[in-house]
């Protein structure tokens, strides 16, 4: 008892230290961001090379395991993923305590009722280990469905969500050197993926199933933006032209905004997803234009988890080892594994 008080105690002052939200569980005596420094993001340091990689990629590219890493303690629905850094991984998490049910017909826009729910930012260091658990939403709170996320070498970006089409969503932003969440604005529609273009200062944001492509420019922020509650609306809302086409977006959540050589002025996404059609199933990864939703290059992936979940079904990232591109997936709900794949 003696130890586990002291135990308790050092982690608490290592809260305190950090100055991190009240609504962080410890788990580990570890920094969020070893040595509390913020790293560089893919935009400016191997975005460039990623892009140049996966279009190169096709259906007959070999696909090689590097690593499968047990995850600590129960994730619920990973829905984003980011590496912070060599030594840090960022999993948004969502735990659902009452279902949402379908209606027989549509009402006040929506197809189903709220349900309810919790969403977490999980830290983990790469050996699958449990840093910290950042509770991002309150009991009761209807927007409770987070969703992808993206790091822009300062902020790591989150939408929060109700969990059902055609409602709202609040953008947010963690600090990951103390895990505070900073609302930024919400917006009057479902909205999972998001990115930050760093080049151009816009976040670009899609919505349920990825069927639209939202952005605002936070140049001159808060200026243009509505005082919370309220919403506030986009620079530009661009349905997605491959919705009913392309299998590798209709379900797209996880982007991660990269610098193409081709366009550099401003930052592509790289998304993974599931297409749904009838009993068939496909995974997939595809470069999406930020301002058209065109998709400049899609790859399908038919790898499984070994629970045979498509590996592409939650949230992926992506990073460049010696030349050639590794992608990263955690596909499994609550007993989750990260699988890092390379392609050949």
């Amino acid at each position: 008892m003696r130890t586990s008080t002291l135990l308790v105690a050092a982690l608490a002052a290592t809260v305190s230290t950090a100055k991190c939200s009240s609504n962080v569980t410890i788990y580990r005596n570890e920094s969020f961001l070893p040595g509390n420094k913020l790293p560089e993001s893919h935009i400016t340091t191997d975005g460039k090379d990623i892009v140049n990689l996966f279009v190169s990629l096709t259906s007959s590219t070999k696909w090689t395991l590097i690593s499968k890493t047990k995850i600590e303690g129960d994730t619920g629905e990973p829905e984003g993923m980011v590496r912070v850094g060599d030594q840090r991984l960022f999993v948004t998490s969502n735990q659902y305590t009452i279902p949402t049910v379908k209606y027989n017909k549509t009402i006040n826009g929506t197809d189903r009722t709220p349900g309810a729910g919790f969403s977490h930012m999980l830290i983990y260091d790469l050996e699958g280990r449990r840093i910290a658990n950042a509770s991002l939403t309150a009991p009761g709170d209807i927007e409770y469905h987070g969703g992808g996320i993206d790091y822009d070498g300062r902020y790591v970006w989150i939408t929060l969500a109700q969990y059902r089409p055609n409602t709202t969503a609040t953008i947010a932003r963690i600090d990951p050197l103390n895990l505070k969440v900073t609302r930024v604005f919400r917006t009057a529609d479902h909205n999972g993926g998001i990115i930050h273009d760093t080049i151009t200062n816009e976040l670009v944001t899609l919505n349920w199933n990825g069927q639209n492509a939202t952005t605002w420019s936070l140049n001159g922020y808060p200026k243009g933006f509505t005082a919370l509650p309220s919403f506030t609306y986009p620079l530009r809302n661009v349905p997605n032209p491959s919705h009913h086409t392309i299998p590798t977006l209709l379900l797209a959540q996880a982007c991660c905004g990269l610098q193409p050589d081709f366009n550099p002025v401003r930052s592509v996404m790289l998304c993974g997803g599931v297409g749904t059609f009838g009993k068939l199933s496909l995974g997939g990864m595809a470069l999406v234009d930020t301002q058209t939703m065109l998709p400049l290059w899609e790859v399908p992936i038919t790898l499984t988890s070994d629970l045979g979940v498509t590996l592409t079904e939650n949230p992926v990232d992506v990073q460049v080892v010696d030349g050639k591109l590794r992608v990263w997936f955690m596909p499994d709900q609550h007993n989750s594994t990260l699988y890092v794949y390379e392609a050949n």
